[in-house]
């Protein structure tokens, strides 16, 4: 029996590995916390390749908000979880052409990577609209004592802790930017090249929306369907 893989792909590593089919000269090896080696990439010898296509400078036109960073940080991050069947809630186990997944959508997002890679033609996402009312998971932020007592009573059915995202919070749109960011490129990483999303939207978020879609995106076709 082959040994399962418990954890989820490395997307930096898959990004190196494509900059190595480019500029294999600026691939090299360094240890990592382990001792272990690892491919590194050389920015300076890349910068080098590059020449004059290379921003010198923090003035360029961009889409950022507070915690962008850290969300695309969030979406490279592997994770140590697999997928458990569960053949006793399913319906014709053995000749089903259809598949059904419970759980946190970054974490089932990051283990279809590998599977599915390229490989999907539609995608739909119905997000929070972010009106106020919206409980949104909390990506990666640190949490204290006392929020913990307040919000531990939010969860979803897999028991992740979900957060009431108001408008009086300070990173009201930032929040919502960090945790649509992360799904997005996972899910720009599954669409095949014919492949395409909708994506259901209100005012609230449809710009920000509207500007995470075009840079995740680049030049593929996307719809956008709007729940008003």
């Amino acid at each position: 029996m082959d040994k399962m893989k418990m954890e989820s792909v490395d997307m930096t590593a898959q990004n190196i590995e494509k900059i190595a089919a480019l500029f294999p000269n600026c691939i090299t090896e360094a240890k990592d916390d382990d001792g272990k080696m690892k491919k590194v990439v050389n920015f300076d010898l890349l910068r080098q390749m590059l020449s004059n296509d290379v921003l010198e400078d923090d003035e360029a036109y961009e889409f950022t908000w507070v915690g962008k960073k850290a969300s695309i940080v969030e979406a490279n991050k592997p994770i140590r979880k697999t997928l458990r069947p569960c053949p006793e809630e399913s319906v014709y186990w053995n000749n089903t052409e259809n598949l059904y997944i419970e759980g946190d959508n970054l974490e089932v997002l990051k283990l279809l990577q590998e599977s599915y890679l390229g490989k999907v033609k539609m995608i739909y996402i119905d997000p929070p609209y972010n009106t106020g009312n919206d409980f949104v998971y909390r990506d990666g932020f640190a949490m204290s004592g006392e929020m913990y007592a307040e919000e531990s009573g939010q969860l979803d059915d897999e028991g992740n802790r979900l957060f009431k995202n108001t408008d009086s919070n300070g990173r009201f749109h930032s929040d919502w930017c960090s945790m649509i960011y992360p799904r997005l490129i996972l899910s720009r990483n599954l669409l095949s090249e014919d492949g395409v999303i909708f994506i259901s939207i209100d005012d609230h978020e449809q710009d920000n929306l509207r500007k995470i879609c075009d840079e995740v995106f680049a030049l593929r076709i996307f719809k956008r369907s709007f729940h008003m």
